[in-house]
């Protein structure tokens, strides 16, 4: 679900990662709970700098969620299914190319051209980017983000993300 951003949520997002949020397209998923939870984000932000995470998450209780199973070694696992599948193999590619199509779409940027970001097409390297590619695009595009997505349950659950006295 893409939406366009408002200033609440720009205050919202920036209170979620403790920090002004730069370079914001737009909302590309939103949380259980109404909050953003991940943006779409210009591959050059506004100081010039290449920024290759196109799909960024910004809720707090999701990032720790996805850091825990990173510590789980969840990625170790990915990779050794990637290895002995052909048919993942495929489909982590065209995840790649959906993401790099998406962030060409944004504008071109000569030092990330060709890199996608989290790992792809040949690594599981980080499932935050992996997951917030699955919310913004939809199940059915990044394998491993959607396995990472099973594992997570409902992280809305507990209530709104970014607390009160952050905002």
């Amino acid at each position: 679900m893409n939406s366009e951003v408002s200033i609440e949520d720009i205050a919202i997002m920036s209170a979620q990662r403790g920090r002004e949020v730069r370079g914001v397209v737009e909302v590309a998923h939103r949380c259980g709970c109404g909050q953003p939870d991940v943006v779409k984000t210009l591959p050059r932000l506004p100081d010039g700098t290449p920024f290759p995470t196109t799909y960024y998450i910004t809720c707090p209780r999701l990032t720790g969620l996805i850091g825990g199973l990173e510590a789980d070694g969840v990625m170790r696992d990915m990779e050794a299914q990637l290895a002995e599948s052909p048919e993942l193999q495929a489909a982590y590619l065209k995840a790649h190319e959906s993401y790099l199509a998406d962030r060409q779409a944004l504008g071109h940027v000569d030092e990330i051209d060709g890199i996608s970001a989290g790992g792809m097409p040949t690594r599981v390297k980080c499932l935050h980017v992996l997951v917030g590619h699955s919310l913004a695009k939809g199940r059915g595009v990044n394998p491993f983000g959607d396995m990472a997505l099973d594992m997570l349950g409902d992280w809305s659950a507990q209530g709104r993300c970014a607390t009160e006295e952050k905002q």
